[in-house]
């Protein structure tokens, strides 16, 4: 059930054959700063009128293809692993080869039910890491379902030489250690370095998760943990762009919180982000 009167769906001429459907995951309840992430799949929509549905980045408009908002996942506050099982059972029933599953959180810690469904599905599954942190902890003060350990709990379900991140610039030293070690790829402080990995996973299924904190705090300040030093708009979207030859099987967009940005700025910088993601998964 939706938890806002707006929906993102487009059907009008679908001119392709595989569609995208749209999932929010209201969760946060392992933040551990700043909460508020739960309200980002409202807030989208809501905003979403103030988007038009064409991309000048990449000639393309929503109205040609077939998206299909199915609202919310009911999640249980305060109970993290009935949440979880919640989510994951949702994201099982929907996924499907004809479509492309992409999900706004909520917080971080939403991809590891998303990958434990997809990766039972998805042979050899990748991920693509965008984000500020490295989100590689053992545990968080003494919790292992935490934000902060979701790609490391991710790595236990898919191995080494699986997950490539980008864009990271805070985080542990045994976070580094772990990276360095070859368990995961990590590109820091910049998204440059994608062609590098495109020939490997240019015939793998391969999952994007974008942690919107991985923008600079001037482009994207309505965050949790807000990290000086990120990419700038431009280049978030020149990324997304450039995977559209991968075959990206899902996404999911993680850790806007809206009310940090009263100007709503934000909500926008998200809102576009979804849009051209979108349509660069479009085939």
């Amino acid at each position: 059930m939706l938890t806002s009167s707006n929906s993102i769906s487009y059907h009008k001429n679908c001119i392709k054959n595989k569609s995208i459907k749209l999932l929010g995951i209201p969760f946060d309840g392992t933040v551990s700063y700043r909460p508020g992430s739960r309200f980002a799949p409202s807030a989208l929509r809501n905003e979403w009128y103030g988007i038009e549905t064409y991309s000048p980045y990449q000639d393309k408009d929503l109205e040609d293809y077939c998206v299909e908002d199915l609202g919310d996942v009911e999640v249980p506050i305060g109970n993290t692993l009935k949440t979880l099982d919640c989510i994951e059972s949702k994201v099982s029933e929907i996924i499907s080869k004809d479509s492309v599953l992409i999900s706004i959180g909520g917080e971080h810690l939403v991809t590891y039910p998303i990958i434990k469904a997809f990766s039972k599905t998805y042979e050899n599954l990748c991920i693509i890491h965008l984000d500020a942190h490295a989100d590689l902890r053992k545990d968080y003060l003494g919790e292992k379902l935490s934000h902060a350990t979701v790609i490391r709990l991710c790595h236990e379900i898919l191995g080494d030489d699986r997950i490539f991140q980008f864009g990271i610039r805070s985080g542990t030293k045994d976070e580094f250690a772990f990276a360095s070690s070859g368990k995961v790829k990590m590109h820091k402080f910049t998204l440059k370095g994608l062609e590098e990995i495109s020939s490997k996973l240019s015939t793998r299924p391969v999952y994007l998760t974008i942690d919107l904190d991985v923008l600079d705090p001037s482009v994207f300040p309505g965050t949790g943990t807000p990290e000086p030093g990120g990419a700038s708009f431009n280049d978030l979207i020149d990324f997304i762009i450039r995977m559209k030859n991968l075959n990206i099987v899902g996404a999911d967009i993680v850790e806007l919180s809206p009310h940090y940005d009263h100007s709503g700025v934000s909500t926008a910088v998200a809102c576009k982000v979804l849009r051209e993601l979108m349509l660069a998964v479009c085939k």
